[in-house]
């Protein structure tokens, strides 16, 4: 009879990073479930990094976390209460190539879904302002804000998986807690449409037919969205190819840095 799983231990979080790299190119996907504030979006940023060193400074890896969400800043206009917007930072690798890709269209595609506003984007001015009904520069939530901007990196997913020449650096993708402060309604929804975006990454086609994947990086604290995931990226239908994933329960037991990768189901909830 099998044992437990074996825990395996990583002093810190460059050799829990290189653990996470070398997984990734033996499979399509890793998924790691870990509660907050165990450290993954510090997690995501070091293995960022790692692809830059390797590539003397060129990034491999596309990825949606924390920081992502801190490149839209709202300007409230305070003295008029009239003119609400949010400002793109538009230095940022992530939207590299923004105004040439034509994203409007595809963003709209996956926002309706999700939300009932509009939106419009300045990109000489680098701005979005959001509209509802006979409502013109209204100001959103954050959870509707934090939904605009995963609409906006799927749509880019998407023109990376068509090779656009902007993302032409991308190897991997990297995304971390993308559902904060989303109800579970929407939370299965979006986890549903990051699955099969994620599905087209991982079995990408280069245009001779060889294989030319995405290598993908998924961590979440939601037990939900992970169940989701594990469940869509491990059900084959008829016409896919398999998409082949490893699933951890990552965990930080005290506060010294060392850091613990269990091999896990897709039920976490009994860890």
């Amino acid at each position: 009879m099998n044992g437990p799983p074996k825990v395996h231990h990583y002093p810190n979080l460059r050799k829990l990073a290189r653990k996470i790299r070398d997984d990734v190119s033996e499979v399509d996907c890793v998924l790691l479930y870990a509660y907050n504030r165990t450290g993954k979006t510090r997690l995501s940023m070091e293995f960022k990094d790692q692809g830059k060193r390797k590539g003397n400074g060129t990034a491999d890896t596309l990825y949606f976390n924390a920081y992502t969400e801190d490149l839209f800043v709202w300007h409230n206009d305070l003295d008029t209460d009239t003119d609400r917007h949010l400002i793109i930072n538009q230095n940022s690798a992530f939207l590299k190539g923004l105004t040439e890709l034509a994203l409007d269209e595809t963003i709209a595609g996956y926002l309706s879904r999700y939300a009932d506003f509009d939106f419009d984007i300045d990109y000489e001015k680098w701005v979005v302002t959001f509209r509802k009904g006979g409502d013109e520069r209204i100001k959103i939530s954050r959870g509707e804000e934090k939904i605009f901007i995963w609409c906006m990196f799927m749509a880019i997913c998407e023109r990376d998986l068509d090779r656009h020449p902007s993302y032409e650096w991308v190897k991997h993708l990297y995304i971390d807690d993308p559902i904060s402060s989303l109800d579970d309604n929407n939370a299965i929804a979006l986890a549903c449409d990051l699955a099969a975006l994620l599905r087209k990454a991982a079995t990408r086609r280069g245009a001779g037919g060889e294989r030319d994947p995405l290598r993908i990086v998924f961590s979440s604290h939601h037990a939900l969205f992970f169940n989701v995931m594990c469940n869509e990226l491990g059900r084959t239908r008829d016409g896919q190819e398999k998409v082949k994933t490893k699933r951890y329960f990552l965990h930080r037991p005290d506060s010294d840095g060392v850091f613990t990768l269990r091999a896990t189901s897709d039920t976490p909830y009994f860890h």
